[in-house]
């Protein structure tokens, strides 16, 4: 996690931070490094199969900060020759030679935080870009990545479904190998929270993600995961780790990670604070807070992240994954089925069309007592 943004977006309750003055680059590496080390003891020998720089915006980072931390990782750590290695990015920072030394250094893959390709969204939502720079971020990424990522967003103020449709078309258009596609929330903590804008009401916005889910489904794309669509073969494998409960070590400032063991799954949380984050770990003090899962708040845990696929599940990933019989959530599983949020048999679990819906209130089931 690199925790800087050139400014902090209205909407955004992210562990985010403006750069004011000059980012201490090369000191945060050492605590980014120094972060992996500790953690060690815990990940050693563990094949990695994909990283993810995330933020934040970490393409503010100079490429060879990046290629110091990936050159250490690599030292301490088995990656795999073709791991998936993603750098978000924001419009507003890109520049050509920047981002083929970016390509030079192994990441293989970008997400760009478009959010809109309308100018007067765009400011609506505080972004630093304006419609100019994402076209030509695109453009950048496509000349020198063969996988990408667009972040759009809808239900914007004051937005209306045809320009959200208009967005829809214009990532399409730019040949984007993913697009996730999320509805604007307004999250406590926010600008946005404090001063609410207009937005499109719950019917016009529901309309605009169904109209969404149609056009990327004629183009092609998969719809496999709450707002993630991907071409053939494109699927983002990081976040799918995610969706089905895999493991992952955060490293960084307020990072979050979540490591498995044969008797117990371990939930971290670095500290919060950039400059708290960077005096601590340099310290040997990297992590927070720790803490197992305990048995009963498991099968929410894993229902949590693996019905966002809309897909679902193999059975069997059930007990994999939490060590518990698929017998425990029987019950809710019939619960679920006979309100017709999902639909199984003896080998996948899959949320029907309401369940992706109404995600919430099936995920409500695995909750209750």
């Amino acid at each position: 996690h690199i925790p800087w943004c050139l400014r902090k977006c209205p909407y955004c309750d992210f562990n985010s931070h403006e750069a004011k003055g000059e980012v201490p680059e090369h000191r945060y590496v050492d605590a980014l490094i120094a972060d992996l080390e500790q953690a060690l003891p815990l990940v050693w020998g563990r094949p990695v199969h994909s990283i993810f720089f995330g933020g934040g915006t970490p393409s503010l980072f100079a490429p060879e900060s990046l290629d110091r931390f990936l050159s250490a990782a690599r030292a301490l750590l088995p990656i795999e020759p073709d791991a998936e290695i993603t750098l978000e990015a924001n419009p507003g920072t890109f520049e050509q030679a920047k981002f083929a030394a970016f390509r030079a250094l192994g990441i293989n893959r970008l997400s760009i935080g478009i959010q809109s390709f309308d100018g007067g969204m765009l400011k609506s939502l505080g972004r630093v870009h304006d419609d100019r720079e994402a076209h030509r971020a695109v453009e950048i990424a496509a000349r020198n990545f063969d996988n990408f990522n667009l972040d759009l967003m809808y239900a914007l103020p004051g937005q209306s479904p045809e320009q959200a449709a208009v967005d829809i078309r214009e990532a399409v258009a730019a040949g984007a190998p993913h697009v996730s596609a999320y509805h604007l929330t307004i999250e406590p903590n926010t600008y946005f929270h404090r001063y609410p804008p207009a937005v499109p009401d719950d019917d016009t916005s529901a309309g605009m993600q169904i109209a969404l889910e149609e056009m990327l489904a004629a183009a092609g794309y998969e719809h496999y995961e709450t707002s993630a669509f991907a071409r053939p073969g494109r699927q983002a494998r990081h976040n799918l780790n995610y969706w089905r409960f895999g493991d992952y070590l955060g490293v960084g400032a307020g990072a979050h990670g979540k490591l498995s063991f044969r008797d117990r799954v371990l939930r971290q949380v670095r500290h919060r604070h950039p400059r708290d984050y960077m005096d601590r770990t340099l310290a040997g003090d990297a992590v927070q807070t720790a803490q197992d899962v305990t048995v009963a708040e498991l099968p929410f845990e894993f229902m949590m992240n693996a019905l966002r696929l809309t897909g679902g599940f193999p059975t069997t990933l059930f007990t994999e994954r939490t060590s518990l019989p698929l017998s425990a959530v029987l019950p809710r599983l019939a619960d679920a089925e006979r309100r017709g949020f999902i639909e199984r048999d003896g080998m996948q679990v899959r949320p029907t069309e309401t369940g992706q819906r109404f995600l919430n209130e099936l995920l409500q089931i695995f909750l209750e007592d």
